[in-house]
């Protein structure tokens, strides 16, 4: 008997994990807000980023606020490798980063230790 519940306890750790790396999961996303031909999105810095998926309008300028409430070690940087970005966030304040919007497509973004991940589209 005792076989069985860890066996079954085993099973369902595996299920866990295979759901947890491979599942769909919802991802918060966000319009730029656009005021005075200028565009910006409030980004938290928390377990990860919030939101993960950000749309920006082609041709006008955008900024990224991002603030991080994290302690963790690996979100204290972030790195856009598509616009050559490896940015510090300093913990508790604002660290506003400059997108280049002049090229519609989709621009992936990570922490310093490729564990979480966030993207621009621009369109």
């Amino acid at each position: 008997m005792d076989k069985i519940i860890i066996l079954a306890l085993g099973l369902a750790l595996i299920a866990f994990i295979a759901w947890w790396f491979f599942g769909k999961h919802d991802v918060a996303a966000a319009n730029a807000q656009v005021n005075a031909n200028q565009q910006s999105v409030d980004i938290e810095v928390k377990g990860g980023y919030s939101p993960e998926r950000v749309v920006l309008k082609k041709g006008i300028p955008a900024t990224l606020n991002f603030k991080r409430t994290d302690s963790s070690n690996c979100l204290d940087h972030v790195v856009f490798s598509d616009f050559g970005i490896n940015q510090k966030l300093p913990q508790g304040k604002v660290e506003q980063i400059k997108i280049d919007t002049s090229k519609p497509g989709e621009y992936d973004w990570e922490c310093s230790m490729n564990m979480f991940h966030g993207k621009v589209i621009v369109k």
